[in-house]
Order: structure tokens, then C-alpha cells, then sequence
């Protein structure tokens, strides 16, 4: 049955001349050590986070709260960035070399997103 579901949509993206991208179905393999270098690095986020909060609940200086933001922002672009790295050195170079051009649009897009 979900076979079944799968061939009439990409009968119908056929038909609009558009390809199917199977990307969000896929897992990207991560080493502990690069998972782990990731989850560090969104703690570390969580912590300046919640260090807002608490200038917040202190009524801190709204300088030394911007200055908090904007670093909370650049660690964030950081992360978002080291993601599209490596999905462009994996899942996109996969596709790509199955022949599946149509992940360099959405590749496109992941980008226009992190700006």
C-alpha cells in the first residue's frame, strides 16, 4: 500500500516535471564524537539562554542582555552552518552522485533559510 502511495506521487511530480527528493527519509551517519561536539554545542545554547532568562528576572542592563542575545544568535548561525556542511559533503554529494540533481534546489533553499 505505502509503495502504491509513493508511485502516484512521484507520478505526480513527474507530470509538474519535478523529481522526488527521498533526503528527509534518510538518517545522516554521525560519529559519538560528532554528535556528542553537536549536543555540547547546543547546551552551551541552552545555557546562555537560560542566562538571559535570569538577566531578565534580575532586571539586568538591557546592553549586557543584547550583548547576550547577539551571542546566543551567532552561536546558533555557527551550529546551522556546521549542519549544512556536512549535509552538502553527505546527503547532497550522495544524491548528486545517484543522479538526483533536484537536491541542489533544496540545497538552495536550506541555505536561503539559515541567512
Amino acid at each position: 500500500m505505502a509503495e502504491q502511495i509513493e508511485e502516484k506521487i512521484e507520478e505526480k511530480l513527474e507530470e509538474k516535471g519535478m523529481e522526488c527528493c527521498h533526503c528527509h527519509q534518510k538518517a545522516t551517519p554521525r560519529s559519538e564524537k560528532e554528535k556528542k561536539q553537536l549536543q555540547n554545542r547546543l547546551s552551551r545554547m541552552a545555557g546562555q539562554l537560560n542566562g538571559i532568562s535570569r538577566m531578565l528576572e534580575e532586571n539586568r542592563y538591557c546592553g549586557d542582555i543584547l550583548t547576550q542575545v547577539a551571542a546566543v544568535e551567532s552561536a546558533l548561525q555557527a551550529f546551522g552552518y556546521a549542519i549544512l556542511k556536512e549535509h552538502m559533503e553527505t546527503c547532497v554529494v550522495e544524491e548528486i552522485r545517484k543522479g538526483n540533481t533536484a537536491i541542489v534546489e533544496e540545497a538552495v533553499d536550506l541555505v536561503k533559510k539559515l541567512k
